[in-house]
């Protein structure tokens, strides 16, 4: 399938894009080529092979999320640039 300049011209249209005469003749043949390809994987052969949505493992590895101790204040302190009354202190960003 080759896609004409008006093609390119309605599809950056849609997209809102602005596109010089130099880029329409490169997004043509682009995009031409684009689709001629998407042309040749509709010619694949795929009865019997199942969908997926994934192509690597979907389950999340996490430990399970039970109570337990906290550090020391002091530990969670002491690499702090900063810290007043047992807390980090940060600069302030809003006014007032």
């Amino acid at each position: 399938m080759s896609l004409s300049k008006k093609d390119v011209e309605y599809v950056a249209a849609l997209a809102r894009l602005h596109v010089t005469e130099v880029e329409k003749e490169a997004l043509s043949a682009e995009l031409s080529r684009i689709l001629e390809y998407a042309g040749e994987l509709k010619k694949l052969d795929l009865a019997g092979v199942e969908p997926t949505s994934h192509v690597g493992v979907t389950q999340t590895v996490v430990r399970k999320d039970e109570p337990r101790a906290s550090l020391p204040l002091a530990t969670v302190l002491a690499n702090a640039p900063d810290a007043e009354e047992d807390q980090f202190k940060v600069p302030a960003i809003l006014e007032g």
